[in-house]
């Protein structure tokens, strides 16, 4: 009691971030019985009747497990190309020398962000669709043939790849930089005197620095392996494109709101919450285990 009023201050300004996780994150749990009831308009939580598992039917639903395949190789997808970028990105803004072009690059990569995806989506429309798209009037003043390219399963993934690295890469290298920024400078100058040149202390000064911040970033991205985006997926979805779009984000949307099937819906989103928690237990782990740094 002591320890509390000696830092009311600090508790009483911590409250309200207490108060509103415990509102928006905590007591929405209460719902995660749906997964468990048959729930209808009509009913509430509480006084729905219990199912036991048959909302968890969807295990043996051949288009559920096509779903869950999409959201693998779009989630190893971005991962693999979007986990590496703002750290590179970060190592190459940090060797720029001329403080004025520094800036001007960090502005440019981070303006993307503050775009929403529905904005982003209108610009892709705009530049890839088939009649007057500027990409395909490049295609063909070039002498090539007009490409589906919102349309198409081939392309569809790489789309969205690529569009959510523009977006977000330059805004992830905030996290690096500011990490860089805190490694003792004369650890570079003690390097210089022993003739390592940049890329040798990119390599053994740098990089060792910011390997506390990557294993962090690491963790708490393991949880988008599962919720890859609906809000950039959603929009560029249509029915030429579903079968490699489908996600389970769009699956939990269209089996719930648009369906009805609340329960087996919340049973879905359960699940993918559970891998989730179990996939950042691992690599907290394993980070751990390797380099000795974790969240706890």
């Amino acid at each position: 009691m002591s320890a509390i009023l000696k830092y009311k201050w600090q508790y009483i300004m911590i409250m309200p971030a207490v108060v509103l996780l415990l509102l928006f994150s905590y007591v929405p749990m209460a719902g995660i019985q749906v997964a468990f009831k048959d729930f209808h308009i009509g009913y509430t939580i509480w006084n729905s009747p219990w199912t036991g598992f048959e909302n968890f039917a969807f295990l043996q639903d051949s288009q559920f497990w096509l779903v869950v395949k999409n959201t693998v190789y779009i989630a190893l997808l971005k991962f693999v190309f979007g986990f590496p970028a703002p750290i590179i990105l970060a190592l190459m803004i940090n060797e720029v020398s001329h403080g004025g072009y520094k800036r001007f690059v960090q502005s440019v990569s981070y303006l993307p962000h503050f775009f929403s995806w529905i904005v982003v989506a209108y610009i892709l429309q705009s530049l890839l669709t088939l009649d007057n798209g500027l990409v395909n009037q490049l295609i063909v003043s070039l002498g090539g043939d007009p490409v589906f390219f919102l349309g198409s399963t081939e392309w569809f993934r790489p789309m969205i790849v690529a569009s959510g690295l523009w977006k977000e890469v330059g805004w992830n290298t905030i996290l690096y930089l500011a990490a860089i920024t805190s490694i003792d400078p004369q650890l570079y100058e003690a390097a210089k005197v022993e003739g390592a040149g940049r890329l040798a202390q990119i390599r053994h000064i740098t990089f060792p620095g910011i390997l506390p911040t990557i294993s962090i970033v690491l963790i708490l991205s393991m949880p988008s392996l599962i919720a890859v985006g609906m809000d950039q997926i959603y929009p560029l979805m249509n029915p030429a494109n579903q079968p490699v779009a489908d996600v389970l984000d769009t699956y939990i949307l269209r089996s719930g709101l648009q369906q009805g099937y609340f329960g087996s819906a919340t049973a879905v989103g359960l699940l993918s919450s559970v891998i989730s928690l179990l996939l950042v237990l691992s690599t907290n782990q394993i980070s751990r285990r390797i380099n000795g740094e974790g969240l706890w």
